[in-house]
Order: C-alpha cells, then structure tokens, then sequence
C-alpha cells in the first residue's frame, strides 16, 4: 500500500542537516567505553564545522541572488520560480511506483537477518524537464542537483521498504543553476550545411522545373557548372530564411543546468524563503554544535 507523506526531502549530502551526528553517537554507545567520546564529541565538532559553511554557503546564495524571469534572464548564474511542466511528447514515471512525474529519486532497503536496514538499490531520474512562468519556458536538466521534495512515497514488500521522492507536474518549482541560450537562429545556422543538401533534394524531385531554373544552355541536362550554381542557389535561400529568423528575435532553448563551478544546483517544490530560512537555521544550529561539542571533547581530553 503506498503512503503520501509530506516529509521533505534533501536529495543531497545527509551530514548537512546533521545526519552523521547520530551515526558517531551510536558508534560511540556501541564501544561501551568512556574513552572514545572525547573523539567522538571531536569529531562530531569537525562535521559540524564543515555542515556549517556548507548550510551557510546555501542561504547566502539564495538569499543574495535576484529572482530572474526566463525571457530575461541572463546567461549564467540565475535563479528562477515557475512551475513544472513535461516537455511535449515526454512521458516520466517513477521508476517502482509508476507515478507520472518531472523528476523522482528512490531508495529500496532490505532487513537482513539482524532487524538492519540495509540500502540495496538507489537512484534517481535524469530525464529533463519544464520550468514554466509567465514570461517563457526554460528546459531543466537535473542531473547532479539538490533536490527539496515535499512529495514522497514509501510502501513495504515483505522484507523490503521502498521510498520515492517526486516533483510533479503543475507544481511550483524554484531552481537555481547555470542558465544558458542557444537561439533558433544559431541552431538553423550550425545545420545549415543539412538544410543546403535537403532544399537541393527537393528541387531534384521536380526535375522539370530544375531544368527551367538552371538548364541555362537549354540541352536539356544539369552540367557541373550549372548544378554548382544550383547549389549557390540554395544557400542564399537557406541564409535569408536564416537572417529572417534572427530579424524576427526567434527565441531558441533555455536551459538550467548543474553549474560547472562548482556553485549551488538546488530544485525545490517551495517558496525560496522557506529554504533560505531552513539552510539559515541548520547553520546556526551547527555553529552552536561546533562550538560546544568541541570544546566539551577538548575539555574531557
């Protein structure tokens, strides 16, 4: 039996909301022995530490860059709110429930013989999608982002517990990532060569008027000379199709993308406050963490 669930869902490293603390005060039980804490509570400290510039590092850039609209927006980094559409003719579903989505993730676990879960398959989709706002549409790529779901699935199969993450269509969606254009006109102009030999290819199916436009010494053949003119021909069709193009502004693909710097790749189906104010608070709490863990490790050493 499925079951909707409106926990949310960081598809990103788990130590940032503090995941790894728990895994080192567990460890730390499990040893039965006094004199791994000071080490424990250290290292509990270093992670904070690093969760902390991390957590930091994302409100910053959330909170300082500017909302840009898809039509205006300039090529780099941006960041964009809209809503989640399929591509035309694109049909995404999750890969175990069959949910139609934009993007899903999942996680099956097995219990082994000693009541441990154990992750035994993972992933996630890769398929690209639609931001959509009142000004135009841009294509989202999301490979490698972080990914803030409050849609998720989880159901059991015997010894197996199954859960999926999804963004669906019609949802609001708030992305940040490396937007690039490639207009209509640069595209027609990169296949213009393809564009030449199919114009010609069609002007060959009617041989008739091929001979009236470049039979010049009318006997009745295409020469070399003449077919080479033929093809000049075509060229200048496929080039003034191409500046009307370009004359027009006709507007080509948008795309978002994870950023090849390095830079904060973040897709969210909630408002940007609401995660700024998350990654605020993480901060925070991991600075305090860092701080007291810390120095109560180096006072029991």
């Amino acid at each position: 039996m499925f079951v909707l669930s409106p926990w949310k869902r960081l598809h990103q490293p788990g130590w940032l909301s503090g995941a790894i603390h728990v895994g080192i005060v567990v460890a730390a039980f499990q040893t039965k022995s006094s004199e791994v804490w000071p080490y424990a509570l250290l290292g509990m400290s270093a992670v904070s530490f690093f969760a902390w510039v991390a957590n930091y590092r994302r409100y910053r850039q959330i909170h300082d860059l500017p909302t840009s609209k898809v039509a205006s927006a300039a090529q780099g980094y941006v960041e964009l709110f809209g809503r989640t559409e399929l591509l035309p003719g694109e049909l995404i579903r999750s890969k175990l429930s069959r949910t139609p989505c934009c993007w899903y993730s999942y996680v099956v676990e097995e219990k082994d013989s000693q009541d441990k879960w154990n992750t035994i398959d993972r992933g996630a989709s890769v398929e690209h999608f639609l931001l959509v706002d009142d000004t135009g549409q841009c294509v989202i790529s999301p490979e490698g982002a972080e990914v803030l779901t409050h849609d998720r699935k989880s159901w059991d199969e015997i010894d197996r517990r199954i859960t999926e993450w999804l963004l669906l269509p019609k949802s609001v969606i708030y992305a940040i990532g490396e937007f690039s254009i490639t207009t209509a006109a640069a595209v027609a102009a990169g296949e213009e060569r393809a564009d030449v030999g199919a114009l010609l290819a069609e002007w060959k199916q009617n041989k008739q008027q091929m001979r009236e436009r470049f039979d010049l010494d009318r006997d009745g053949k295409i020469s070399m000379k003449e077919w080479e003119l033929a093809r000049l021909q075509a060229r200048r069709e496929v080039r003034t199709r191409l500046a009307e193009m370009q004359s027009r502004s006709v507007e080509g693909v948008h795309l978002l993308r994870k950023p090849g710097d390095g830079r904060l790749f973040l897709l969210a189906n909630e408002l940007p406050d609401k995660i700024g104010s998350r990654y605020r608070f993480w901060s925070w709490a991991h600075l305090v963490v860092f701080l007291a863990v810390g120095s109560a490790g180096l006072f029991m050493l």
